[in-house]
């Protein structure tokens, strides 16, 4: 008689914008075992209490991750306690503050948030733009080190309690294991980072005034983050002491989640945010700071590995938007149905997904959403749901001419099929504008988290990780296609760039 085989799991968690998403993978076959996202059928919200601001509370995140564990455990009927390790990814360019407690002391600024774009202009003008672009790779626009100068400076008595400085994913990996830690990605993301010294910057803590003793120790993507502590084991029905050995910033977890890990290669993804985002070996930079560069999961000391992300704010913002703004009476695969009966270019009608905070492709200028060429007479609503995913395609392309103008020369990108790429619509315009070739994968980024884990535990190495990845689709760009959108496009970039210079 064959024994059966003990089981084995990884626990990957996905702390984003939206929505908590959880996944419970067999380490062994890597089937998955369980997913889940919390809250389900609707999405969280983000305080706005003031134009360009965007915040919200980490305990919320904090009570989904929990909620998420638990709902994996009956839903996969399955001992929680056969966990190997975990793997967290999280919304990047958060920052969350903790006392010398291990307290809240307010509700984090999100990647979105605006506030700090002045703070981080005066970082530029004091350190020199070639300077900052050299060492950092970036600008500090309103990435995290800027967030945190604008609370330094507007809210002072919160500074002073400050012990520790984070992203949302080491937030969820304090309340899991008691342990702060860094990583060069953590801190190149939020640009606290010297990639030539290979150190923590000194440009940006003199200039702003920071302690380095504000951040957790630096170590790697794939290490051990801390160890689940007794007490969450027993809330969470785990085992004590299992460990944290993957944490990373979401884009740079669907490039892992994809196996998009090689120089030249390519991931994209179209949730809350879009984003596209290309791996190098080079240490390079937009000369506008229009696209950033941070350091990618395997980057090391001996391998250089960056990421080169275009992001573009309103992507499924805007589809959410649309959808709770004509009475949130269809799911989103109802929209996506009313959408392909709608001809291409929506009758006339075009979008423009602003509006979610100031777009760094965009030079950091804050623009709004809206529509043009609204006639009351012909477009309906199935017409606002395509005119939306059209504009977030269109957006996506005037970014990726950016990173041509930069030098990407990648003909084939690759996707998790999910979000805004469950439309057919959507990825239709988005090949045919883009000329790329699209490859969707059945994954999502908890999946990659705790494929992340694996690694980070030894039990896969990047050569073999992703064997067993399933291509589920792959669309190719039309020439007829092609310069039919290409028509709607430059009508679209004709208007862009009219807002655009309205704002300068």
């Amino acid at each position: 008689m064959i024994a059966e085989r003990k089981k084995r799991f990884l626990l990957g968690i996905d702390v984003g914008t939206s929505a908590v998403k959880a996944a419970l993978v067999d380490a062994d076959t890597q089937e998955v075992v369980a997913s889940v996202s919390c809250p389900e059928g609707v999405e969280r919200e983000i305080k706005s209490a003031r134009q360009g601001w965007a915040e919200q509370d980490p305990e919320q995140w904090w009570a989904d991750v929990k909620t998420a564990i638990l709902w994996l455990r009956e839903r996969a009927g399955a001992n929680l306690e056969a966990v190997e390790a975990i793997g967290i990814t999280y919304q990047m360019h958060g920052l969350v503050l903790t006392d010398a407690q291990q307290n809240l002391l307010r509700d984090a600024i999100i990647w979105c948030d605006s506030r700090a774009l002045q703070e981080g202009v005066a970082a530029v003008d004091a350190i020199g733009a070639e300077r900052c672009l050299q060492q950092l790779l970036n600008y500090p626009g309103n990435f995290t080190a800027a967030k945190l100068a604008w609370v330094k400076d507007h809210e002072p008595d919160v500074y002073a309690k400050i012990d520790k400085v984070m992203l949302p994913g080491d937030y969820i990996a304090l309340r899991l294991s008691n342990t702060v830690t860094s990583t060069v990605s953590m801190l190149s993301e939020g640009v606290f980072w010297d990639f030539k010294e290979q150190a923590l910057s000194r440009d940006i803590l003199d200039f702003f005034g920071f302690n380095p003793g504000l951040f957790g120790t630096t170590q790697a993507v794939f290490s051990t983050h801390g160890v689940l502590s007794a007490a969450m084991a027993r809330e969470l029905q785990m085992k004590p002491g299992t460990p944290i050995t993957y944490k990373a910033g979401d884009q740079l977890n669907n490039a892992l989640s994809l196996n998009v890990l090689k120089p030249g290669e390519i991931a994209t993804t179209a949730g809350t945010s879009g984003v596209i985002y290309a791996v190098t070996d080079q240490l390079v930079y937009d000369p506008l700071s229009r696209i950033n560069g941070f350091a990618h999961v395997n980057h090391l000391p001996e391998q250089t590995r960056i990421g080169l992300l275009l992001c573009i704010n309103g992507a499924g913002i805007s589809n959410r938007w649309i959808r709770d703004s004509t009475g949130a009476k269809y799911s989103y695969a109802q929209m996506n149905e009313m959408a392909a009966a709608v001809p291409a270019g929506a009758d006339g009608l075009l979008y423009f997904p602003f509006g979610n905070g100031a777009e760094r492709m965009l030079e950091n200028r804050i623009l709004q959403a809206g529509f043009a060429g609204i006639d009351l007479n012909k477009h309906t609503t199935a017409h606002l749901y395509r005119a939306v995913q059209e504009g977030i395609a269109f957006a996506f392309r005037y970014g990726l001419d950016i990173m041509r103008s930069n030098g990407l020369q990648a003909k084939v990108v690759k996707a998790g099929k999910a979000n805004l790429f469950l439309s057919r619509v959507f990825a239709e315009v988005f090949v045919n504008v883009t000329g790329l070739t699209l490859e969707l994968y059945d994954t999502d980024a908890s999946v990659g988290a705790a494929i992340g884990a694996g690694i980070g535990l030894g039990i896969y190495t990047e050569a073999n990780a992703f064997e067993k990845l399933h291509r589920a689709a792959v669309m190719a760009p039309e020439a007829g296609q092609r310069q039919r959108y290409e028509t709607i496009y430059q009508d679209w970039l004709q208007q862009t760039d009219q807002q655009i210079f309205q704002n300068k």
